[in-house]
């Protein structure tokens, strides 16, 4: 990010615009919209911007802008659309110490003015670094159609009170209270005339309310797109005190927690340093007896191989309230990443979810079901059993040219498909050597797609040539 977004308070402050045809009157509209005391300079201004002039609403000087002319001003604008002119005025505006923007001039800019949605006083700025307007605008288009015209009339009480608000006790209980006036309470009696009359009922009501109860939400965060998340969990997100998040969580998902929320990692990391099992509860009912809303947030779904029960169990014993917010878990991901149903008629009429290794080492598993011709099987933290597993899935009559495919980083940039055969098993794996979170598809390969002739190639091995071990 190189411009770092920000609302300028312009009240009774200085702002300066040099130009006086219609780049510069573009920009007057904004600024005039603002508390800011307008000075423009301009040899031969438009009519309207003599205007706005002639009603008291810019002090207009007709001539080019001067030294010391800018003195005192927060912004500048240069807009006479004369490249060495506007180079001119904000080299003067710089030595004033005015920030400066030149129009359809980001690089010798100091600052952008964003697309603009004005909902007084919910003011929504978007902006695309200059790289994109059109896409500016098109987003503002549409935040429009979404907010309600109305929404700054329940807005204004509301800033008028927050003084008044402050004698609920920080954190939560205000959030809730402002919560319920602008998504229930305060919608509700707009209509009747909002005021500070309803909003001093409203918080008599929160004031009686008591100290709020503490709850975890166990959600499921996905394979790692944000856009895989679901609607339930980026609500939970938005609501957390705190977040516990496990190691596979990316960053692009932790951003969309509250900005105030703590965020806490809670790694586990086979054959590495983790945080115990126990001491994550503990946390868990802890935050949540301070009144917190927690999220436990665990990559994929939490109760596939995510320690789900125990941990319920735990905030059961300490008497704290729960809920599970459910995930796409991995093996979807991997699957539609190969184009791939897990399970198909006539093929597979199970599918299991297996992992690797567990707390004693290497898991054992129904071998003789996973051997049978057809059988699919998505394999969790199986990285490091590869060898293992084609032992034992060998030894229990599996076909060596089993198809198996490792999909690395599903649901994430990066994703790969490591396609291979069970009896190239490991040696495939470690010249491979997949960094990143994997899950194993064993029984399927990766769907030749229509025109992948042309299409960009995969980063991965060539696939067998049939899905199955055996028709």
């Amino acid at each position: 990010m190189q411009h770092f977004p920000v609302f300028l308070d312009l009240a009774g402050r200085r702002a300066v615009v040099a130009g006086g045809g219609a780049a510069a009157l573009a920009k007057l509209r904004l600024l005039l919209k603002t508390e800011a005391r307008v000075t423009v300079f301009a040899s031969a201004p438009l009519p309207e911007i003599a205007a706005l002039a002639a009603a008291g609403r810019v002090a207009l000087h007709r001539r080019r802008p001067g030294p010391g002319d800018a003195l005192c001003a927060v912004l500048a604008y240069c807009a006479a659309e004369d490249a060495a002119e506007d180079a001119r005025a904000a080299a003067l505006a710089r030595a004033d110490g005015a920030l400066v923007n030149i129009v359809d001039n980001l690089a010798d800019s100091a600052f952008i003015t964003p697309a603009i949605v004005d909902r007084d006083p919910v003011i929504v700025a978007i902006g695309t670094e200059g790289a994109a307007p059109v896409l500016a605008r098109a987003i503002k288009a549409d935040i429009e159609a979404r907010l309600p015209a109305r929404l700054g009339v329940l807005a204004r009480p509301g800033k008028a009170f927050r003084a008044r608000a402050a004698t609920l006790p920080p954190g939560r209980a205000r959030r809730e209270f402002w919560a319920d006036w602008y998504f229930r309470h305060g919608p509700a009696v707009l209509d009747r005339g909002a005021g500070a009359d309803a909003l001093e009922a409203l918080l008599r009501r929160h004031l009686g309310h008591g100290a709020a109860q503490g709850h975890v939400l166990l959600v499921g965060a996905g394979p790692g797109d944000p856009e895989l998340l679901t609607l339930k969990a980026r609500r939970a997100l938005d609501r957390a005190d705190v977040v516990i998040h496990d190691r596979l969580v990316p960053p692009a998902i932790l951003d969309l927690a509250r900005r105030e929320a703590r965020i806490v990692a809670a790694g586990k990391q086979g054959f590495g340093p983790s945080w115990r099992q126990k001491d994550i509860n503990a946390l868990m009912v802890a935050e949540a007896r301070k009144g917190a809303q927690v999220v436990r947030l665990k990559s994929g779904d939490p109760g596939v191989f995510g320690r789900l029960d125990e941990e319920t169990a735990a905030l059961d014993a300490a008497g704290i309230g729960w809920g599970v917010v459910p995930g796409v878990t991995a093996a979807s991901a991997a699957a539609a990443r190969l184009g791939r149903s897990l399970t198909r008629r006539g093929r597979n009429a199970e599918l299991r979810l297996i992992t690797g290794h567990d707390m004693a080492g290497f898991a054992e598993q129904d071998w003789r079901a996973l051997a049978r011709p057809g059988a699919v099987a998505a394999v969790y933290m199986a990285k490091r059993a590869a060898r293992f597993l084609q032992g034992r899935l060998i030894m229990h009559g599996a076909e060596p040219e089993t198809p198996v495919t490792v999909v690395e980083n599903a649901g994430r940039p990066g994703a790969r498909e490591i396609a291979t055969t069970l009896a190239a098993l490991p040696a495939r794996l470690a010249a491979a050597r997949p960094a990143g979170p994997a899950v194993m598809l064993l029984g399927l390969a990766p769907r030749r797609r229509a025109g992948a002739a042309t299409a960009a190639p995969r980063a991965s091995a060539p696939a067998p040539a049939r899905e199955e071990a055996r028709p």
